[in-house]
């Protein structure tokens, strides 16, 4: 795909957008297996032929953010899948927090923790300003079986506090990320979401992958998603 200039002027504007049917039948059976990797609710997934060759530069996934962010690259991905064994609801909140390749002390990066070997923390704003959320769907997802919830625009808002989530998240149209197997939702990293528990019995699977444009400031660098990228 070819860079987009007005879908890039509405992205930076709603912080939302949907490409319907991006993911080529060849690429999803490689996130299908992928997800299998896994194993449980949230896994944070490792470097692995499938993946690899799931956010392959010329694969759909890359092609597809290319219209927008040509120089976005992967930094963190995971997997998750609603069941009638795991199953959740999420309240209103942001996600803030970034994978690294080892912690480093450095001004404005905050909130450490070590999960499963992996250094996460929390960045400064503009770092998170301008990152992507990105959502690839392997199931049908709707209000019966857990759908992602967004207030669409609410990344303007910056960095909310948890205590303010829901009444910010209130004041923007609140959108159900209703999708079809292979489609992608793109979003501004800082935007407000939220996730109720599914009532179907089916498997409700998503990959989140973030993206970055820039690097982190010495010595911090992002942890390796895929090195074997091609």
């Amino acid at each position: 795909m070819i860079f987009d200039t007005n879908l890039k002027t509405n992205f930076e504007t709603t912080g939302r957008l949907w490409l319907r049917n991006a993911i080529s039948t060849k690429d999803l059976s490689h996130f299908d297996i992928a997800a299998a990797q896994g194993g449980q609710v949230g896994a944070r997934i490792n470097s692995c032929q499938s993946l690899s060759s799931a956010l392959a530069v010329q694969g759909s996934l890359m092609q597809a953010i290319a219209t927008i962010y040509p120089k976005a690259h992967p930094v963190r991905v995971v997997a998750f899948n609603k069941t009638q064994e795991t199953n959740w609801g999420v309240p209103w909140h942001q996600d803030r927090v970034i994978a690294v390749a080892e912690k480093c002390d450095v001004l404005g990066f905050d909130n450490w923790t070590e999960k499963r070997g992996v250094w996460h923390c929390e960045p400064p704003h503009p770092i998170l300003d301008e990152m992507l959320f990105v959502r690839v769907h392997l199931d049908d997802t709707d209000h019966n079986n857990g759908a992602m919830e967004i207030a669409v625009g609410s990344h303007a808002q910056g960095v909310v506090p948890s205590a303010n989530a829901e009444k910010i998240a209130n004041r923007f149209p609140i959108e159900s990320c209703d999708a079809k197997r292979g489609d992608v939702l793109i979003l501004k990293m800082l935007t407000l979401h939220r996730s109720k528990p599914s009532m179907a019995t089916s498997n409700r699977r998503a990959f989140r992958i973030d993206f970055a444009s820039a690097g982190l400031p010495t010595p911090l660098n992002w942890r390796s998603v895929t090195p074997d990228l091609t």
